[in-house]
């Protein structure tokens, strides 16, 4: 039996065509696109001003499946984070970093939404949770998107900032990455503007270019926690394959085709990567490509090996940067209390369930 594509999935050209094939009018492709994606109905059925025969017709060769919540923890400082359960019962994660709330340690009144873009990770960086149980399948072009349209509809509220950096590495599944940034971006879809956007990516240099080429002014995030081979061979495996040299040759690639100032998320090690000399070193990476670096101290992930820096050491780190003409913040740390480092509450669930064996 052929699989049925998600009518969620679907761009405006892609069900435009599909439409036409039915001889529909041209106006039924706003129809739909306003109840798939401002109404939000969960079933084909429910789009009543269509006529009976062309419900039908789609019910027949799409399919509607969006997340589905299994619920939301709620931190003490107020950022919350929502499982959902996929269609083959396989779970994900979203984290919503509220308003008035610091995102790279400095207020904003925007309510950012962090994303998965797959479930699992294959590239097993060693301090992360996401990659803990492996690699399962990456998300579909709804399932990206939908993770918005589901966090609006439990909270009430309106997201108005993206970044893609939850479970997975976003440009390892980057064709149905770039779908669903065309479903989120543009005005029939949920239309949050792309450089509100952020992506994030541990070093994939061939997708970094290619992402570089794609026209929209979306944002970049480098997940670089090491500013020499030597340090990231020890905590990135992606680093054997794309060193350091040849990461920071793709950043200039991306800084000579994009407005967008690079962001470097460095997540701090005690005895790893937190020492005077590193530090230097990443002042002066970061000068070359006039990035800003983002420091996150090391959030405790259970059954791993890491241990946080104290805070006075991370501002030193931090002071060490900024001495150095580097714009750099030190992430106010989010979510602690409800287990907020990606991966951590969907290993859980599915452990719980069977779906996987305990990685730990």
């Amino acid at each position: 039996m052929t699989k049925r594509p998600n009518l969620n999935s679907l761009t405006r050209t892609e069900l435009a065509d599909a439409l036409a094939e039915h001889k529909q009018p041209a106006f039924r492709t706003d129809q739909v696109l306003d109840w798939l994606w401002k109404k939000r109905v969960r079933t084909i059925d429910e789009m009543t001003n269509l006529p009976a025969k062309l419900r039908q017709v789609l019910n027949e060769e799409f399919s509607m499946t969006p997340p589905s919540p299994v619920g939301v923890l709620k931190s003490s400082d107020t950022t919350q984070k929502a499982l959902f359960k996929l269609k083959d019962g396989r779970y994900v994660e979203s984290v919503l970093i509220p308003a008035s709330q610091a995102l790279y340690g400095e207020k904003s009144d925007r309510l950012t939404l962090c994303v998965s873009s797959q479930v699992g990770c294959a590239y097993g960086c060693k301090f992360c949770a996401s990659g803990l149980a492996g690699f399962t399948r990456n998300l579909d072009p709804d399932e990206i998107a939908g993770q918005v349209v589901e966090v609006e509809r439990a909270t009430g509220q309106r997201v108005n900032n993206m970044v893609f950096m939850g479970m997975g590495e976003p440009l390892a599944n980057i064709k149905n990455l770039l779908r669903a940034l065309e479903l989120i971006t543009q005005p029939w879809g949920i239309g949050i503007g792309a450089r509100h956007l952020t992506i994030s990516t541990s070093g994939l240099v061939p997708q970094i270019k290619k992402l570089a080429d794609h026209p929209q002014q979306i944002r970049l995030a480098i997940s670089l926690h090491g500013a020499t081979d030597e340090v990231r061979n020890k905590i990135m495996p992606v680093n054997k394959k794309w060193g350091v040299d040849e990461l920071f040759d793709a950043l200039h690639y991306w800084n000579e085709r994009k407005k967008q100032r690079l962001t470097l998320e460095y997540i701090l090690i005690q005895g790893i990567n937190d020492s005077e000399k590193d530090a230097k070193i990443l002042a002066q990476k970061a000068k070359g490509l006039g990035a800003k670096v983002n420091l996150i101290p090391y959030n405790t992930v259970e059954g791993l090996e890491w241990i946080r820096p104290s805070d006075d050491h991370c501002r030193r780190f931090k002071n060490i940067l900024m001495n150095a003409g580097v714009t750099a913040t030190l992430r106010t740390e989010k979510g602690h209390d409800i287990d907020a480092a990606c991966g951590q509450l969907r290993l859980k669930k599915e452990t719980e369930e069977g779906i996987i064996e305990s990685p730990v």
